[in-house]
C-alpha cells in the first residue's frame, strides 16, 4: 500500500502528519503551522492547550528525520501572528534555528505572519517555484500553473445517519494541491465549502491518509 500519487507529472507522497513529501527533490512541504497560536489567544484570556507549538515542532522534526528531507518549504501562516517569533520559548527558538541552518528552509509568507519568521533564519519569499510547481500561501484560481498552497485548512466532512466525521485532507484538482493545516488545534474548512471549491478551480478530490492507504473522495 502507498500514499503516493501523481501531481503535475511528479510523484509525491501525502504523509499522515499532514506534510507532503517530494522524493525527487528531497523536499518536504507543510502549511499553516500557526506556531504560538495558544500564546496569542492566552493574551485575550482564551485558553488553548499550551503545548501546541512544541507538539507541532516535534511532529515536524520527526517528519524531516523520517523522510531525510534536505529542503523544507513552509507554505505560509507559519506563525499565528507577526509577533509570534518573539513569544517562542528559548528552547523552541534554538530548535527552529538549528533546523533553518541545517536545511534549505523556505518561509512562504502568509496573511497571518508576513515576513515575521525571517528572524529565525532560512529564506523568506512571497512565492516560490521548484520545477513545474508554483508555491504560494493562498491558491490563485486564475493561474493555471500547477500550484501548492495552504491557507484553507481543508478537511473532509462526512455526514451519515446522524453521525458527523471530519478528517483533514489534501484538496486535489488538476492544477491545485492545497495542503491541510499542519499545526495542532488549527481547525479546518470543509472541502465542499464554496470558497475552497472556487480556489481549486475545477473538479476536486479529497485525499485522506488512512494508515498506509490513500483514500480518494470525489467532491462536487
Amino acid at each position: 500500500m502507498s500514499t503516493g500519487f501523481s501531481f503535475a507529472g511528479e510523484q509525491v507522497e501525502a504523509l499522515a502528519c499532514g506534510a507532503l513529501w517530494w522524493p525527487a527533490e528531497a523536499t518536504l512541504f507543510v502549511a499553516d503551522l500557526h506556531f504560538e497560536k495558544a500564546s496569542h489567544f492566552a493574551r485575550k484570556g482564551w485558553l488553548l492547550p499550551p503545548h501546541a507549538t512544541v507538539d507541532t515542532l516535534a511532529n515536524l522534526i520527526a517528519a524531516v528525520e523520517t523522510t531525510g528531507a534536505q529542503r523544507l518549504v513552509c507554505l505560509g501562516d507559519s506563525f499565528h501572528d507577526e509577533a509570534g517569533p518573539d513569544r517562542l520559548s528559548d528552547e523552541t527558538r534554538r530548535a527552529l534555528m538549528t533546523m533553518t541552518r541545517s536545511l534549505d528552509w523556505w518561509w512562504i509568507t502568509g496573511n497571518h505572519d508576513e515576513d515575521a519568521a525571517a528572524v529565525l533564519g532560512g529564506r523568506v519569499m512571497e512565492e516560490g517555484r521548484i520545477g513545474p510547481l508554483v508555491l504560494r500561501h493562498e491558491a490563485n484560481p486564475a493561474d493555471a500553473t500547477p500550484e501548492l498552497s495552504g491557507h484553507f485548512h481543508p478537511k473532509l466532512v462526512i455526514r451519515h445517519r446522524g453521525r458527523h466525521i471530519a478528517r483533514r485532507c489534501f484538496a486535489h484538482s488538476a492544477t491545485k494541491l492545497i495542503l491541510p493545516a499542519y499545526g495542532a488545534f488549527t481547525g479546518g474548512l470543509d472541502i465542499a465549502d464554496p470558497a475552497l471549491q472556487a480556489a481549486l478551480a475545477g473538479p476536486a478530490t479529497a485525499l485522506v491518509v488512512d494508515g498506509e492507504r490513500l483514500l480518494r473522495f470525489p467532491v462536487g
